[in-house]
């Protein structure tokens, strides 16, 4: 039962920072929307051997978190958690391509390791923005600025009753949970053989909820459209962070910074 509630906190905690007054918070959800999916779109373009051209694309995360006053610890649990599926994938990049790339001293690093070090880290920066997104704009807030962007309404739809519904969900199960524990003392945890009736009337409970929760909306007037927490309103500030933005995503894409920066020094890198 612990465990379900710690999640379910763990995994409302960024959502809940969106509510902090910052200078990351105050910018219109709509221009941090499409910041960070052209952002997500130059990361998935760099090459798969480009590790260098992925440096100054980090330099948004890394500003992005200060401003937002969004903590680390929370952050890189979550990249944390998923990077064994980026790691599952990248993988079999060294097994394919034995191929030589560059040596670093005596030891020869081949175009495998170095793809997949480029596939975790574009894996690690798109995630981040994400997380970064939804940290310093809020869930509801993200799908609301969907909407006025053009996305059909029964996709943003979709996605925040979901994302709402997870939370639904774990509290029935943190309540079946602890339910359980009070009538078996001896036995802390279901076991295999309890699983399968558990579940079975999770999604009993779940499915009569749901109904209950439907009903509820109905009765308040729901037209398919969630409330903002805030009004949408583009200022000046909000131009200059999204034209800003836009144009450092689009010369750190056509322009080989470190190849720049590295033949700039003195005598350049060979």
């Amino acid at each position: 039962m612990g465990r379900i509630e710690t999640t379910l906190g763990r995994l409302g905690r960024l959502d809940a920072l969106a509510a902090q007054d910052t200078p990351a918070t105050r910018l219109d959800p709509r221009g941090k929307l499409v910041v960070t999916v052209a952002f997500v779109a130059a990361v998935a373009s760099v090459g798969r051997l480009e590790v260098g051209r992925l440096a100054p694309l980090a330099i948004f995360p890394l500003v992005l978190v200060p401003l937002g006053d969004v903590p680390w610890r929370p952050l890189l649990y979550r990249l944390a958690l998923a990077a064994p599926l980026a790691l599952g994938v990248a993988a079999f990049e060294p097994l394919l391509d034995r191929a030589p790339a560059l040596a670093l001293g005596d030891v020869t690093v081949s175009r495998g390791a170095v793809a997949m070090a480029v596939v975790l880290a574009k894996f690690l920066l798109s995630l981040g923005a994400a997380l970064l997104l939804v940290a310093t704009t809020g869930f509801d807030d993200v799908c609301a600025a969907m909407g006025r962007l053009g996305v059909p309404r029964v996709v943003v739809g979709q996605l925040s009753l979901t994302y709402r519904y997870l939370f639904v969900l774990g509290g029935e199960a943190a309540r079946m949970v602890r339910a359980h524990d009070l009538r078996a003392p001896a036995r802390r945890h279901p076991s295999f053989r309890s699983a399968g009736p558990l579940l079975g009337n999770l999604l009993v409970r779940a499915m009569a909820r749901a109904e209950r929760v439907h009903a509820a909306m109905r009765a308040r007037g729901f037209d398919g459209r969630f409330p903002s927490r805030r009004p949408f309103r583009l200022r000046a500030v909000d131009g200059v962070f999204l034209g800003a933005t836009l144009a450092a995503l689009a010369v750190t894409r056509l322009v080989d910074v470190p190849a720049l920066l590295g033949a700039a020094l003195p005598g350049g890198l060979r």
